[in-house]
């Protein structure tokens, strides 16, 4: 009689003891599962799918070597991972492909926009890719310090541009009364204006940076308010990255930002490029 009292007690402790294991087994899973950057602190290595488009990458054809304000931020995102960064060839048909795939970990210097954000997760900013204007500070038309294109919007002025582009069909759509140059090329647009056949550039803001600073003694840059076009640029992530992870990206970018470290980095590479055009 007691062995048969004792089935019932001791099926009840081993059920017991099976609950007790259940609910303890998320808490052990969740106490060895691995982050992300964890995973890769424990390969050693932190994968950067790189396509070339300076001053934010670019790379050496001789020697391999990459340079530019995003390859410098994914270097130093590696540093504070303690792993080293390798650089992984690519092209723009094919960075978001590949970020999907899983072939590298980070995807430098994406433009944010929604058809992307379908595909992949994004870091915020490191910096606002825009639709600028340059235009000859010693041009009597334009005088004062211009704000935006309307005060840019008169008959007298000649706008160059890029046939075909986001900057042709945005100022296209911008001006009423000024004049619109649509040329086959960026370089003929630059020509236009430094030759003042023209007299106001319009072309991203990152190419019209290089190109004012190329010529410190009369170009000057202006991101109008309100913007023709603005876009965050950042990096890439998978779509499948944790919201924590992702937090580890943005932490690292606020810091960079706030201390005008990326700055820092920006004007140095866009020095670089300068210094390659003499």
């Amino acid at each position: 009689m007691a062995l048969i009292q004792g089935k019932p007690a001791a099926r009840t402790l081993s059920a017991l003891c099976v609950s007790l294991a259940l609910l303890a087994a998320p808490a052990a899973q969740a106490a060895g599962d691995e982050s992300y950057w964890q995973t890769v602190q424990k390969n050693g290595v932190l994968r950067c799918g790189a396509a070339v488009a300076p001053p934010y990458v670019m790379r050496d054809p001789a020697s391999g070597e990459y340079a530019g304000f995003f390859a410098d931020l994914c270097r130093e995102f590696a540093d504070a991972l303690k792993v080293k960064p390798q650089f992984v060839n690519t092209n723009w048909d094919n960075i978001v492909a590949g970020l999907q795939a899983g072939k590298w970990d980070l995807a430098l210097a994406l433009n944010r926009t929604p058809v992307r954000a379908m595909a992949v997760q994004f870091s915020i900013p490191a910096m606002e890719y825009q639709v600028s204007l340059v235009y000859n500070q010693n041009n009597r038309k334009i005088g004062g310090r211009m704000k935006s294109v309307a005060d840019l919007d008169r008959p007298d002025i000649t706008f160059a541009v890029m046939s075909g582009t986001v900057g042709d069909k945005l100022i296209s759509a911008a001006v009423q009364r000024a004049s619109i140059m649509r040329l086959p090329g960026s370089d003929e647009a630059r020509l236009a204006v430094a030759s003042k056949r023209a007299d106001v550039l319009v072309d991203a803001s990152d190419s019209n940076l290089l190109f004012s600073q190329a010529h410190p003694d009369w170009a000057v840059t202006l991101n109008p308010e309100p913007a023709l076009a603005k876009q965050g640029v950042g990096f890439g992530l998978s779509r499948n990255m944790p919201a924590a992870d992702v937090a580890v990206v943005d932490i690292f970018l606020e810091e960079k930002i706030a201390t005008g470290h990326v700055d820092q980095l920006i004007h140095k590479s866009v020095d670089q490029v300068l210094g390659g055009m003499q």
